[in-house]
């Protein structure tokens, strides 16, 4: 457990070089691509050119709602920062790698088949005297009462998946047009790992330097792991070591959109409906494994959170537990089924004079990230600004999202190359709690 605290100290000290809006500004462009098209997939219809081939495109975004950008450069100690006042950590760090893949415009239809790897590594609701008692047994006072009624999570995954597109216009009249699409995609579940902790009331108690857990009442504990992560969790490597798996799921994206035209090809405004990532997927490995159990430590019996601090994998964390007899299980499996983040989307992009757009984005997630098998994801609303002089392409993303709050980005696209951050404005600017970045080139041609 210790080492889940080190982990995140790491990320977070790389806030600079990393920050949950991949590809912001450039995937909402009026050059319409692979990118719009995984947002949106009716969009593959409006594609800007008949053929369109993305070599790669690379996004990391790391937020959370304690550590800013004047944190890390002052050199404070950031185990203070995340732990102090009584607010809960949330933090979160989220990659997207996106592989060989191409679009086709053939007539009205719009095809395209797509590769993309996904690496999350989340604190959801964490209690800070819990983070400081594990992390340090560094209390504010010699007693500290608990009652959390939310669950607390420390989560890690990975997966691939390959998506098989179509789109097609369903109305189209000579001032107007709506288009329709579906992506279909195959998952490839490489590593996961939860520890979820659902209504702990109790104390830690300090005596003789250590922290000492009781309960006043069982709490419900989830642990599972599969992959690289069943085998260790202390090393960043571990959550990219298995990215890839086997097929062993399905999710399905759908969308529509709308174009108030402005001549054949442009538009004056264009905007957008998309339901995606709906599906899940099954873990399936030798050491797999999701217990749920009742957890309760008697004032006779106290948990030293001292004994986590050699703990190199959920395993080692379950095996403590179990030895000083404070499990009950309830329910296991061996192979589990995890949820993705299902998303709601809605945009519209005005065209204000020509060459000059502006677009509105709001994200909304449809699960709960409290549900132990489900992926988190974040609500974001943002507004982009642009101008797209056709070979070049610069914006301002201004978005807003539920973790780190308010950011100002900047991004270019030169040809088929693009560079972007949703926060870098911010980061540098003002004591901003995101940091991201991202690139990639696609070639699109006739």
């Amino acid at each position: 457990m210790k080492k889940f605290i080190t982990i995140t100290l790491i990320l977070l000290s790389n806030f600079i070089v990393f920050s949950q809006d991949h590809f912001s500004g450039i995937s909402t462009s009026s050059r319409v691509g692979i990118l719009n098209g995984m947002i949106n997939p009716a969009e593959y219809s409006n594609l800007s050119k008949k053929f369109e081939v993305n070599l790669y495109g690379v996004s990391f975004n790391t937020s959370n709602n304690k550590v800013g950008f004047s944190d890390i450069t002052s050199g404070n100690n950031l185990q203070d920062i995340i732990f102090k006042d009584n607010e809960a950590v949330n933090f979160q760090f989220d990659g997207q790698i996106i592989g060989p893949s191409v679009a086709i415009k053939l007539l009205k239809w719009g095809f395209a088949v797509t590769s993309k790897a996904n690496l999350k590594y989340e604190l959801v609701n964490i209690d800070t005297n819990i983070g400081n008692a594990i992390s340090d047994n560094n209390l504010a006072s010699a007693l500290t009462l608990l009652n959390t009624n939310s669950n607390q999570r420390l989560i890690g995954s990975s997966y691939g998946e390959i998506g098989f597109s179509v789109a097609r216009p369903i109305i189209e009249k000579e001032k107007y047009s709506i288009s329709a699409g579906i992506t279909l995609k195959m998952l490839f579940p490489g590593s996961y790992s939860n520890i979820g902790l659902n209504g702990l009331n109790g104390k830690i108690s300090q005596v003789g330097g250590n922290a000492f857990l009781t309960t006043d009442q069982p709490a419900q504990l989830n642990i599972a792991y599969s992959g690289s992560l069943a085998n260790n969790f202390s090393n960043f490597n571990d959550y990219t070591n298995t990215i890839f798996g086997g097929l062993n799921g399905i999710a399905a994206d759908f969308g529509i959109t709308y174009k108030l035209k402005d001549g054949p090809s442009k538009y004056k405004i264009k905007a957008g409906l998309a339901i995606r990532n709906l599906g899940s997927m099954t873990f399936k490995d030798n050491n797999n494994s999701s217990t749920n159990y009742s957890l309760n430590i008697p004032i006779s019996n106290p948990l030293n959170l001292n004994a986590f601090s050699g703990a190199n994998n959920l395993g080692d964390v379950e095996n403590i537990l179990n030895s000083n007899g404070y499990l009950t299980k309830i329910d296991g499996q061996k192979d589990f089924k995890v949820n993705l983040p299902s998303l709601f989307s809605i945009y519209t992009d005005f065209k204000i004079v020509p060459k000059v757009y502006i677009t509105g984005y709001l994200q909304q997630k449809l699960n709960k990230d409290s549900e132990n098998d489900q992926i988190t994801a974040q609500n974001i609303v943002s507004v982009t600004p642009r101008v797209n002089l056709g070979f070049f392409e610069t914006y301002v993303p201004i978005s807003n999202n539920q973790i780190s709050g308010t950011t100002i980005g900047f991004g270019f696209r030169l040809g088929g190359f693009y560079l972007g951050s949703n926060s870098i404005v911010s980061s540098l600017t003002s004591n901003g709690k995101q940091a991201d970045l991202y690139s990639g080139f696609r070639w699109a041609f006739l």
